[in-house]
């Protein structure tokens, strides 16, 4: 029988691909570590992974195998930290992940309410990118994400979007576009951007792409950044522009100014999903409370373009 040593054994040598470092990381000698591996293969009949001097590949068993053993050990995981809350008097648990545009706008509201019509639940929150937060999903290391569309249909995984947002333009406070109250896309083709990168938000990426492209131009990208305050930051600083999400933009980033796009390419929507494997009461609960906040915001700021500039 196969045991959890071994699945914690396996996940480090897949994940290193070497016998060596992955013995490093568990702080044992190689040679037990290659027979431990040799002696799952021999007891499910398969080989999980090629190699002659070295690890060459995992094959096809070897990656449905490390999906499922990343999937047992959470979940062993999470048996023991329920069981461990439920004899300090604390049933229900929600691991959340999120984007990090929704971290000083958004979510607070959505926690404040959650927490109020649950106060004995007992919350883990993680910021991470769309991409993480699918493979978190995947492997049963979160209940529920906040995820930016679009992504590729995952099998097996709930989407629920909730929040139907718009990119605007991210502009050092001294750039002579700042004067404009709306900027057209086309007439940003020969400045530098600042752009999230495209295996952390594929979707993302890919949209303001074709933005500009539609714009016709492709944008000089000079930098990325994979957070949100990132990209403002060095934005201020002077180092290109970017869009942003409306529900970001409401922060008002010092040294940044934001502009609503106009013409070919425009509008280019952000819109956020509430992202789930398995349903629970608490996970429903979660997701109404998020739609109902995401309701307040979406007349008060993200539709409200009259000014031109983002207020």
């Amino acid at each position: 029988m196969i045991e959890l040593r071994q699945l914690r054994q396996f996940i480090a040598v897949a994940e290193e691909m070497s016998f060596h470092r992955a013995a490093d990381r568990l702080h044992m000698a190689q040679p037990p570590l290659t027979a431990a591996i040799r002696k799952i293969e021999q007891e499910l009949g398969v080989l999980l992974l090629e190699r002659g001097n070295r690890i060459t590949r995992i094959t096809e068993a070897g990656q449905v195998f490390l999906i499922e053993a990343r999937r047992t050990l959470a979940q062993f995981d999470r048996t023991l930290g329920n069981t461990q809350r439920a004899a300090r008097g604390l049933t229900e648990s929600l691991r959340l992940t999120f984007v990090d545009s929704t971290v000083n706008a958004l979510l607070p509201g959505i926690l404040r309410q959650f927490r109020q019509a649950h106060p004995q639940a007992e919350f883990h929150l993680q910021e991470a990118t769309t991409a993480e937060q699918l493979i978190a999903l995947r492997d049963d290391r979160a209940d529920i994400g906040m995820v930016v569309l679009p992504v590729v249909p995952q099998e097996g995984l709930q989407m629920l979007p909730f929040l139907y947002d718009r990119m605007v333009l991210a502009l050092p406070e001294n750039h002579p576009l700042a004067t404009q109250q709306q900027v057209t896309l086309s007439s940003l083709a020969d400045q530098s951007w600042i752009l999230f990168p495209a295996h952390y938000g594929p979707g993302m990426h890919a949209a303001i792409l074709q933005a500009c492209a539609v714009a016709g131009f492709s944008p000089r990208i000079v930098q990325e950044a994979r957070q949100m305050q990132t990209i403002g930051g060095l934005v201020a600083g002077g180092v290109g522009i970017a869009l942003m999400p409306a529900l970001f933009a409401v922060l008002q980033s010092p040294g940044v100014v934001f502009r609503e796009l106009s013409g070919a390419g425009s509008p280019v929507p952000y819109t956020l999903a509430l992202a789930w494997r398995t349903p629970s009461p608490l996970s429903e609960a979660f997701c109404r409370i998020a739609r109902e906040q995401a309701a307040i915001w979406q007349p008060a700021v993200i539709d409200n373009t009259a000014a031109g500039s983002v207020a």
